[in-house]
């Protein structure tokens, strides 16, 4: 019987944290054109691969990140101080890589399916989020395998035309930002529910 610890893809798993802190080491880009190989082998709705990544380093990063910090104050205080959290991060790390819907499966999933263009919209806008969300889970795991750390910046999505704006996307829509770098410090793996409280069986 095959265990965790000898299968690398469980142990990658469950080796996986959500990275905050990174250390003043660059990632050269062979190790990201890696994991954006990665990302883009996720499974899509209907293979339409309807996904952009972008990748934001120097002055461009910094950038994004006061931008950031400057929208903040705009937002009740408990999402104030993870959106600066947030920020901090992104200037931390020293690459980040940016997730955007490109928009495609909704222009043209209507005419694919034969189906009202507002029951549509609705239905491919949430395919296009799963298949973006498959890419980003891939990019994770492959960070993880070789050594880097990464955390999915989800409090971006309220400011998210924002984000789109300043990454140049005329179309589409803001999906998730990942700082990516080597880990500061190692973290402990954070306490998961019991299997026995979400599973549920039917036969």
């Amino acid at each position: 019987m095959t265990t965790q610890s000898d299968n690398e893809t469980l142990r990658t798993i469950t080796e996986r944290r959500s990275i905050r802190q990174f250390q003043e080491k660059p990632v050269n880009n062979a190790l990201i054109r890696k994991i954006l190989d990665a990302a883009n082998k996720a499974p899509s709705a209907h293979n339409q691969q309807s996904w952009r990544f972008i990748v934001v380093r120097g002055e461009k990063k910094q950038a994004l990140a006061q931008l950031i910090t400057d929208r903040a104050s705009d937002f009740p205080k408990p999402a104030s101080s993870i959106l600066r959290m947030a920020a901090r991060s992104i200037t931390n790390a020293p690459v980040v890589i940016a997730v955007v819907n490109s928009g495609t499966l909704i222009e043209h999933g209507t005419e694919l399916f034969k189906v009202g263009k507002d029951l549509g919209k609705d239905f491919f806008r949430t395919m296009e989020i799963q298949s973006s969300s498959s890419a980003v889970q891939n990019l994770l795991l492959a960070a993880t395998s070789l050594g880097l750390g990464s955390v999915w910046l989800g409090i971006l999505f309220i400011m998210k035309d924002d984000v789109r704006a300043f990454l140049g996307e005329s179309k589409g829509e803001f999906m998730a930002v990942i700082p990516i770098g080597y880990s500061l410090k190692t973290y402990q793996a954070p306490h998961k529910k019991s299997l026995e409280y979400i599973a549920k069986y039917l036969s």
